[in-house]
């Protein structure tokens, strides 16, 4: 066991942040910096005691012994650049390594405030359901020395593309205004299977996401889900199958997969809401028809307002080479038809 030996944020004590802690745990006092203000009282102390039990921390909060300006807050209050925090003497187990190899990728835009990476498909975007760890981890392993980096939004695992990381919590908060605002614009490709007809379609049904017997997450169109808003528009059609480009509307899990898949257009290479027996097909070379083995999935352009200068940024991910591949030997087998 180790005491809680660095806390974000200006500290009343002395001890120095770079050394291991050799004394008993301590009352700390921190000043709320710009970057930690506005967020939760809980969701702070969560963030710097890390390996203290959930229950713990609220047990703390709920008993009066955090303080902010020397006052008794509820875990709901939001922190204000310049507050006082006091954290009562904790204890924190030994910080374990994550495990997840340092890694890379490739970059569409860095700076002070964003990263904002091109993920391929099969990578997680985090640790967890079974996955050891993701891009976040590994990103951080890799960059040992970054003070703050947290996911903006997520991507499912099997999609490739554009994924959003915050390098100052101002940008993450900022951000995550946007999404909610609906400001941010998002684009992906979807290769489907079936005789698309419309150029452009809407397709709004309410989603509801609920967990299998196994507890794994799935969604589904039911009447009482949240309202859901996708915009489809035909890119190229290939015989039997058609390249969309899905504009969201309102960003629910799974939203595109469900939507095409609950309208009798499932996406190619879904293993969820697919067609599993096209899937296991496609797997395999067919005449000029080369082998799909991911979900032909791809978040392909993102248009957002920068959090530092409120300036529109759009950034655009090509097609995998795997996908650029698949539809061209498509292309091919429809030459010889």
């Amino acid at each position: 066991m180790k005491d809680l030996a660095r806390v974000s944020g200006k500290r009343a004590e002395t001890q120095s942040a770079d050394q291991p802690s050799q004394v008993s745990p301590q009352v700390q006092l921190i000043t709320i910096s710009d970057e930690e203000a506005d967020q939760r009282i809980d969701n702070f102390l969560l963030r710097i005691c890390k390996g203290v039990p959930k229950s713990h921390i609220y047990r703390v909060l709920r008993s009066g012994e955090v303080r902010v300006n020397k006052g008794r807050i509820d875990q709901t209050y939001r922190l204000r650049e310049g507050d006082v925090v006091r954290v009562p003497p904790v204890r924190m187990a030994e910080k374990q390594a994550s495990g997840a190899p340092g890694s890379e990728f490739h970059i569409l835009l860095e700076d002070n405030h964003l990263l904002v990476i091109d993920k391929p498909a099969g990578v997680a975007v985090h640790g967890g359901s079974g996955v050891s760890y993701g891009v976040i981890e590994q990103l951080r392993a890799a960059r040992p020395q970054a003070k703050f980096l947290e996911l903006v939004h997520r991507l499912d695992r099997d999609t490739s593309g554009i994924l959003m990381l915050a390098k100052k919590r101002s940008a993450l908060t900022n951000l995550h205004e946007q999404i909610r605002e609906g400001e941010i614009d998002k684009r992906y490709f979807a290769l489907v299977h079936g005789n698309w007809q419309h150029a452009r379609q809407h397709i709004k049904l309410p989603l509801f996401k609920y967990n299998t017997p196994e507890g794994e997450r799935r969604v589904r169109v039911q009447s009482d889900g949240l309202p859901s808003h996708t915009i489809f528009t035909l890119v190229r059609k290939f015989g039997d199958f058609a390249l969309l480009d899905a504009e969201l509307k309102t960003g629910r899990t799974h939203q595109i997969r469900v939507h095409l898949a609950s309208s009798g257009f499932p996406i190619v290479g879904d293993d969820k809401y697919g067609d599993f027996g096209l899937n296991r097909a496609l797997q395999k070379a067919d005449g000029n028809r080369i082998a799909l083995k991911r979900m032909f999935l791809h978040a392909r352009q993102l248009t957002f307002l920068h959090p530092e200068s409120g300036k529109p940024v759009t950034l655009s991910a090509k097609l995998p080479p795997e996908c650029e591949h698949f539809l061209k030997s498509l292309e091919a087998t429809i030459a010889v038809t």
